[in-house]
């Protein structure tokens, strides 16, 4: 949980009653180095929702997890996060 609340202050974005409808959005370049450099997390997968739009999800070795929209414009959106993340492999 607090790894939430820090990612919540990233990007000093106030927060309103609802945090559900919260989104925090920093240019691109700038989310990526918040991701990599202070939250030591890495891009685990990625794949295109629309040819403006990347869908990332980026983890820690702890698990914590946050998804992200990169848009084509150069911003970049946290539009959820969590804990726990684990990886499965595909049934054969």
């Amino acid at each position: 949980m607090l790894r939430t609340a820090a990612i919540l202050t990233l990007l000093a974005t106030p927060l309103s009653a609802n945090p559900i409808a919260e989104i925090l959005c920093a240019p691109s370049k700038q989310m990526q180095q918040k991701l990599e450099q202070q939250f030591r997390s890495a891009r685990a997968a990625s794949g295109m929702r629309s040819p403006e739009q990347m869908m990332e999800v980026w983890t820690d070795q702890r698990g914590d997890w946050a998804m992200v929209v990169r848009y084509a414009s150069g911003t970049s959106c946290i539009v959820a996060m969590g804990e726990h993340w684990e990886e499965t492999k595909n049934p054969t």
